[in-house]
C-alpha cells in the first residue's frame, strides 16, 4: 500500500492526505439505488421503514442511499428480486448524474457490465429513447443482460463488441455516451481485497493507454453537439486527468463541460470531479465532454438504417392469442421481431444490429413452440402491473412470497385462470400459470432463493 499512497499524496493537501489514509482503517461504504422504472423512491422508503430499515441519502444520485452497517438488507430481499433496487457503490452513481440523460435520448454505455450505470441510465430515460449497453467480455455481457432484464428495461440493446468496431458501426448515432473505462480499481481497495493485491504502478500506467484508445473510439459514436462522460473508479492522475488532456489534444472537436454538482471536489487543474473516501464514496472520477456542433459528421453503417420488425400478420397465432389473453393492450406487437423460434419486442428507433455484436435487442417475449407460446420471464419483468389483466400482488409479510421465490407452487384466487403476473408490493417479480386456485411457478431456476 505504500507505493499506492505515495502516488496519491501529490493529489491532496497534507491534512487531506492524513484523512485519506485514515479512511482505510474503516469499513467500506455500501449503497443501494432505487430503480424508478419499477418502484418510486418514496414507495421504497415507505416499505422499508415498515421493515425497520432507515437509509441515509447519498449525494451522488437522487435515488441513491447508503446502507447502514447494521442493516440486513441484501440481494436476497424480495424487492431486489423484483428489480426495484440495484446494489451499487455510492460514488459509482455520480457518472450518470453528470451525464444527465433525458427522456428520448439515444445513449451508449460502452463499458457497461455488470449494469449499475446502464440501469441508472434506463431509469432516467423512463422507457423513451434508446439505451445501447456494451461489454467486451462475453461472460460479463451475459451478467449485464441478466441485470437489464431484472430491472425491467424495455428499450435496450445489449452487445459484446470491441469499442472500435461498435463505435465505427454506430458513428454519429448517439446523443450521450458513457465511458466507464476499465481501470486499476483503486477505488475498490476497501471492499475488494483482490483489487488491492493486483494493483501496481505499472498496471495503472498500462490501463491509461487502453483507456485513451477506448475514449477515442467512443468519440466517434457521438453526434455533433452530443455529450460524453469519461469515468473511472480509480484515483490515478495518469488514468484520469492525463487521459482526458491527451484526448482533447488529439481531438480538438471536443471541449470540457463545466458541471455544477454537490458532491466530490474538482480534479487536478480543474478537470472533472474527484470523489475520495472522505467525500462519502469509495472513489470515483468523472468528467463531461462535448462534441462541438460544427464537428465533422459521419454516419456509421449500422446507424444508417432502422431494425426491421416482423409484419404483425406473420406473428404466429399462438403468440397473438397469448398477448390478447394476458395484456390489456397489445400495441407492443407492432414492434415484434421473430428470430428462429424466439419472439422479441424491439425498441423504437433501434438501428441495424448486424455486425455490432448484439446479444439482444429489446425484450425477449417468449418462444414459439408447436401448438403453444412459452412466455419469457423478461416479458413480465418489463411490464407494469397496470399492463396485465391478472396480477397476484403480495406484501412482504405474505407467507406465499418466499415459497414463490424458491420456485414452489402457491395458492391464489380461484377467480384467476391462465398466465398471471406475480408482484411484491405492486412490483412485478415473475409469473406463473393458474389452474384451480394453484399457480404453477415459472420463476427461473437460476434466480430462485436457495
Amino acid at each position: 500500500m505504500e507505493d499506492f499512497f505515495s502516488r496519491i499524496q501529490p493529489l491532496l493537501s497534507e491534512e487531506e492526505f492524513v484523512k485519506f489514509k485514515n479512511e482505510y482503517q474503516k469499513p467500506h461504504l455500501r449503497g443501494v439505488r432505487v430503480n424508478i422504472l419499477k418502484c418510486s423512491r418514496d414507495k421504497f422508503l415507505a416499505v422499508m421503514q415498515k421493515e425497520g430499515e432507515n437509509f441515509p441519502e447519498a449525494p451522488f444520485c437522487e435515488c441513491g442511499f447508503y446502507i447502514n452497517e447494521d442493516s440486513t438488507f441484501s440481494g436476497k430481499h424480495p424487492l431486489h428480486h423484483a428489480g426495484a433496487v440495484y446494489f451499487q457503490e455510492p460514488s459509482a452513481m455520480s457518472a450518470v448524474t453528470l451525464l444527465a440523460p433525458k427522456e428520448g435520448d439515444k445513449v451508449l454505455d460502452l463499458c457497461a457490465a455488470p449494469g449499475g450505470k446502464s440501469t441508472q441510465i434506463a431509469s432516467m430515460l423512463a422507457g423513451k429513447g434508446l439505451l445501447w449497453c456494451n461489454e467486451y467480455v462475453k461472460s460479463r455481457a451475459n451478467i449485464l443482460l441478466s441485470n437489464i432484464e431484472r430491472c425491467g428495461v424495455q428499450n435496450a440493446v445489449v452487445s459484446s463488441s470491441d469499442a472500435e468496431t461498435l463505435c465505427s458501426s454506430l458513428e454519429g448515432f448517439f446523443d450521450k455516451v458513457l465511458v466507464d473505462a476499465p481501470c486499476s480499481g483503486e477505488g475498490m481497495f476497501r471492499r475488494d481485497e483482490r483489487a488491492k493485491e493486483e494493483w501496481s504502478a505499472e498496471h495503472s500506467d498500462s490501463c491509461a493507454v487502453r483507456q485513451l484508445h477506448i475514449l477515442k473510439s467512443a468519440g466517434k459514436a457521438l453526434r455533433p453537439g452530443g455529450e460524453m462522460v469519461y469515468s473511472t473508479c480509480t484515483f490515478s492522475k495518469a488514468e484520469n486527468e492525463d487521459v482526458v488532456e491527451k484526448f482533447l489534444l488529439d481531438n480538438p472537436e471536443f471541449e470540457l463541460v463545466n458541471t455544477c454538482e454537490n458532491f466530490g471536489r474538482k480534479g487536478v487543474g480543474g478537470v472533472g470531479t474527484r470523489i475520495f473516501p472522505m467525500d462519502g464514496g469509495e472513489g470515483h472520477f468523472a468528467v463531461k465532454l462535448k462534441k462541438r456542433e460544427d464537428a465533422p459528421f459521419a454516419c456509421g453503417a449500422a446507424a444508417q438504417g432502422e431494425h426491421e420488425v416482423t409484419d404483425i400478420r406473420k406473428i404466429p397465432a399462438v403468440a397473438k392469442d397469448f398477448f390478447e389473453a394476458t395484456f390489456k393492450n397489445t400495441d407492443m406487437l407492432d414492434r415484434a421481431y421473430i428470430n428462429g423460434d424466439k419472439l422479441f419486442i424491439i425498441p423504437e428507433g433501434c438501428p441495424l444490429i448486424k455486425g455490432t455484436g448484439a446479444l439482444r435487442a429489446g425484450v425477449l417475449a417468449g418462444v414459439v413452440k408447436k401448438g403453444y407460446f412459452d412466455p419469457a420471464h423478461a416479458l413480465f419483468m418489463a411490464a407494469n402491473p397496470s399492463d396485465i389483466k391478472q396480477v397476484v400482488d403480495m406484501e412482504l409479510s405474505d407467507e406465499r412470497l418466499i415459497p414463490f421465490l424458491k420456485g414452489e407452487e402457491i395458492s391464489v384466487s380461484e377467480d384467476f385462470s391462465g398466465y398471471t403476473a406475480v408482484a411484491v408490493c405492486s412490483v412485478i417479480t415473475g409469473f406463473g400459470k393458474v389452474s384451480s386456485g394453484r399457480l404453477k411457478n415459472k420463476y427461473p431456476k437460476g434466480l430462485r432463493l436457495m
